[in-house]
C-alpha cells in the first residue's frame, strides 16, 4: 500500500513540472510519502 502511494505521488510531482500544476501541495505530500518511506525502511529493520 505505502508502494503504491509513493509512486503515484512521484508520478503527480513528476508531473507538476511538466505542466506546472499542484505546486507545493504535491510537493508537500512527496515528502509526507518520503517520511513514511524512510520511517517504514528503519521500523522494519528494527522488528527483524
Amino acid at each position: 500500500m505505502l508502494w503504491t502511494i509513493i509512486g503515484i505521488l512521484v508520478v503527480l510531482w513528476l508531473l507538476g513540472f511538466i505542466a506546472k500544476i499542484g505546486g507545493a501541495l504535491i510537493h508537500i505530500l512527496l515528502i509526507v510519502a518520503l517520511v513514511l518511506f524512510v520511517f517504514n525502511l528503519i521500523a522494519g529493520k528494527r522488528a527483524k
